[in-house]
């Protein structure tokens, strides 16, 4: 178990990175999202006697209301829950799947392809929406995670006194509010349920501007109905029935069989995979942790997660293998250690492009892939030198960073690690009559090759971007609750964020706050620029960025509003001090939100 002593080297240089937020400690527990609203709604939970998976259900609610470009229970969600009485980690995949009633040819003849050419599914259309997973998820989540004290009626009431009394939208939730305007408007008729009432714009409606009052009573309707007749109410009945309509009328294929499909099955209890993490110092008492490392646990496919342990087992390799130094804490972000980042996480994506899909559907070789000697052996394509080639299999492209994340610690010492996603921006925009939200368009992200191992078939998964992550001590005691949105940019903000904590030794807040980088991220469509280019956030230094240049990388630096091309991420660190359980949490300022403490 660590002691106080753990959580920061005993100089003060483990603020090396100049924070304007300070740690936010707490012995009652700590929620930390991209709202300050959902926040509270979460703290109010955990106060009326809720766990932080009841509290976790509360967020995603109001975060569905108060930032609804990024997700809502017209999206997908998967979560991991640590039990602090056995020491276990839970993984639940809350991901719907693709209509049973087209097949990858119907898709194909209805987008005119012809034999031999791959396409894809338009992003925007009705025919990449999936079925939701997010409302049986929260259901699911209340039900096996949480502390059997409170009813789903209690913990859906903070969101829904939200939509129906209406909330002042944040400054950045405005901004994408603004961005996803004309999307709304040409999605479909019932634009007008999801944007701002105003007597003096042309057709009485607009998006909403930072501090105005947003009502939406449509969704504060349908989390009633969620409330009280849980998964039924969703998924069979008047919501279930718009949905299918609205999808119908625009080109899609969903059926109300999908719906109630999905409702029989409920979320699917998976696995987690980790792997134990020793490189880059981590493991030495002078960097933070305990002797031995740590173990690093991810959501399985068809989610991504693997890539970040992928690229951290890689790291290791190499470092193993004398390929790279083990960096000192004035190497941080220099081009040394990003470009040995860069190429792990490459070799990593390579793989997983191809790879990672519904195993429900196709074998994927999860733990072939994290084995050491595979790792090993891929940690070989390596170049100390020069930036790689286009590797086979592809890379990561198509990145969008419309999905919220958030961490949630109890009192008792239970964490859950939460990731819910409308995937785009609003996801498809299309809103089904009377029911205020918006449906996902995760459809978009299935290959549309014949035998690729994620070509879109009837009653499959795709590829899934949203991973939420943890990590925990050898002795099975929990360490840390994170994540880091953003699409694609994901598995890298894990990364990137584990190592400046354990391998650099910043503070949960600095290790959000440090500038990140994203590669092969922000293009519309995947290609070899898309693949080849690095995304460097503003505040890495020209240095860094001219040697980049030299090893070969094509570098654009982004500045301002971009930079949330980098994600933003939740981190809650677990402590232990005079027989006290401490946590210390961080929240990303590229966003508009904050780690909340329980009193």
């Amino acid at each position: 178990m660590l002691d106080a002593k753990a959580i920061y080297p005993a100089t003060p240089s483990y603020a090396s990175f100049p924070s304007r937020r300070s740690v936010v400690h707490s012995t009652n527990g700590i929620v930390a999202c991209t709202q300050p609203l959902a926040a509270a709604a979460g703290q109010r939970i955990l106060s009326e006697g809720g766990n932080a998976a009841d509290a976790a259900v509360a967020v995603a609610a109001a975060i569905n209301v108060t930032e609804p470009s990024s997700t809502g229970i017209g999206g997908d969600m998967f979560c991991l829950f640590y039990n602090a009485k056995t020491k276990k980690i839970s993984a639940m995949n809350g991901s719907g799947r693709y209509s049973g009633s087209a097949s990858l040819a119907d898709v194909r003849k209805d987008l005119g392809l012809s034999p031999g050419v791959d396409g894809s599914v338009p992003f925007r259309s009705a025919a990449a929406v999936t079925t939701p997973g997010a409302a049986a998820g929260w259901v699911d989540t209340v039900e096996r995670f949480g502390s059997g004290k409170l009813s789903l009626q209690q913990v859906l009431t903070p969101a829904i006194e939200l939509a129906e009394k209406g909330f002042p939208v944040s400054e950045i939730a405005s901004i994408y509010w603004q961005e996803g305007e004309q999307l709304i408007r040409n999605a479909s008729a019932n634009f007008k349920e999801m944007l701002k009432h105003d007597p003096s714009s042309d057709d009485g409606v607009r998006a909403p501007r930072p501090g105005e009052i947003m009502k939406n009573p449509a969704m504060g309707r349908t989390f009633r109905t969620l409330a009280a007749e849980g998964k039924k109410g969703f998924y069979e009945g008047r919501i279930a029935q718009e949905v299918v309509k609205v999808v119908k009328e625009n080109g899609g294929y969903l059926t109300l069989e999908d719906l109630k499909n999905h409702a029989d099955h409920g979320s699917q209890d998976v696995d987690a995979i980790s792997l134990i993490f020793k490189g880059q110092g981590v493991g030495e008492k002078q960097n933070t942790i305990d002797e031995g490392g740590v173990e690093v646990w991810e959501h399985p496919p068809n989610g991504q997660g693997i890539v970040a342990l992928m690229a951290l087992g890689i790291l290791e390799e190499l470092e193993r293998l004398g390929k790279i130094p083990r960096f000192s804490r004035e190497q941080h972000n220099s081009p040394e250690y990003l470009h040995a980042v860069i190429e792990c996480l490459r070799i990593a994506f390579a793989d997983a492009r191809w790879w990672v899909t519904d195993p429900d559907v196709e074998k994927v070789p999860t733990q072939e892939l994290i084995s050491r000697a595979y790792l090993a052996e891929r940690a070989k394509l390596f170049d100390p030198t020069k930036a790689c080639e286009i590797l086979d299999h592809g890379s990561p492209a198509h990145n969008h960073c419309d999905t919220v994340y958030f961490a949630v610690t109890d009192k008792d010492g239970n964490g859950i690690s939460f990731i819910n996603s409308n995937y785009a921006g609003f996801g498809t925009g299309i809103i089904p009559a009377g029911c205020g939200f918006t449906l996902q368009n995760r459809g978009a992200n299935f290959s549309l090759q014949e035998g690729h191992p994620n070509a879109l078939a009837p009653n499959k998964r795709p590829y899934h971007t949203i991973i939420p992550a943890m990590i925990t001590n050898l002795d099975g005691s929990l360490h840390s609750v994170y994540g880091v949105m953003g699409g694609f940019m994901q598995p890298q903000g894990h990364v990137q964020v584990l190592l400046n904590m354990l391998g650099f030794g910043y503070d949960p807040q600095a290790a959000l706050d440090s500038p990140r980088i994203c590669i092969g991220a922000g293009t519309p469509d995947p290609g070899e620029k898309a693949i080849n280019t690095v995304y460097v956030e503003d505040g890495i230094t020209e240095e860094t960025v001219e040697g980049l240049r030299k090893l070969g990388h094509d570098i654009t630096v982004l500045k301002d509003f971009k930079r949330d091309m980098f994600g933003r991420g939740q981190l809650i660190r677990v402590n232990y001090d005079d027989g006290q359980l401490v946590y210390s949490a961080g929240s990303d300022p590229r966003g508009d939100g904050q780690a909340i403490p329980l009193l």
